[in-house]
């Protein structure tokens, strides 16, 4: 008998309502450090990692000065905008409905470990997902794959296992084509469907409660 497919979810922007935080945290670590980029186009490269959001802003010289302190600041700027965030509607409900299916889950978080707490506080999720990782847990960032193999091998499952990712932005979908999972979006990370869609989302729905009432039309029915 074949395993249930292994449901990977991203965190922020998917699971909880972070992004616009993130992009400010950005933004002002950035300006303190003399940089001032407009927001947009912040909130375009959120979901990206830290490394690489700072070179896709100002190139390899802006990560040379200043990438380990910009990102250093932003972490704090996001302390501070932290009790701002909550889960996302129906996002509990969907982890629930994936483990009555029989699914594995893991919560593929590149975050700060302190902030991915803060979202398993939330989320009251520490008895559901079966395993979590952080920014802590792979050397290359989304849109890389490392993070969704890596989140495979905490479950003990092979690279190829049947798996499916729930995620938030363009940078999501373009890991998980690398790492080879089909993946599903939702939309409150702020992108347009065109984008998802071309990058290779294989469904769209606007929050984590749609995605739940509808799963039995995917593939982690």
């Amino acid at each position: 008998m074949a395993e249930p497919t292994i449901a990977v979810l991203d965190v922020d922007g998917t699971l909880v309502d972070s992004n616009y935080q993130h992009a400010l945290g950005w933004y002002r670590a950035l300006r303190s450090l003399g940089e001032t980029f407009p927001i947009w186009r912040i909130h375009r490269l959120i979901g990206m990692g830290g490394d690489q959001l700072v070179i896709a802003l100002g190139g390899q010289d802006l990560e040379d000065r200043i990438g380990e302190e910009a990102r250093e600041r932003q972490g704090k700027e996001v302390d501070a905008l932290i009790g701002e965030v909550a889960a996302l509607p129906g996002a509990r409900d969907l982890l629930l409905a994936i483990k009555e299916r029989g699914h594995r889950l893991v919560l593929a978080s590149s975050g700060q470990p302190r902030h991915v707490e803060v979202a398993l506080d939330l989320l009251d999720a520490r008895d559901i997902a079966d395993a979590v990782t952080s920014a802590e847990d792979a050397e290359a960032t989304k849109p890389a794959p490392d993070l969704l193999q890596v989140a495979l091998q905490k479950l003990g499952a092979p690279a190829d296992a049947d798996s499916v990712l729930v995620g938030d932005s363009v940078w999501d979908v373009e890991a998980a084509k690398s790492a080879g999972m089909p993946a599903i979006v939702v939309r409150s990370g702020g992108f347009g469907d065109d984008e998802l869609t071309g990058a290779g989302a294989v469904a769209l729905y606007d929050t984590p409660g749609d995605l739940a009432a509808a799963l039995d039309e995917t593939a982690l029915a």
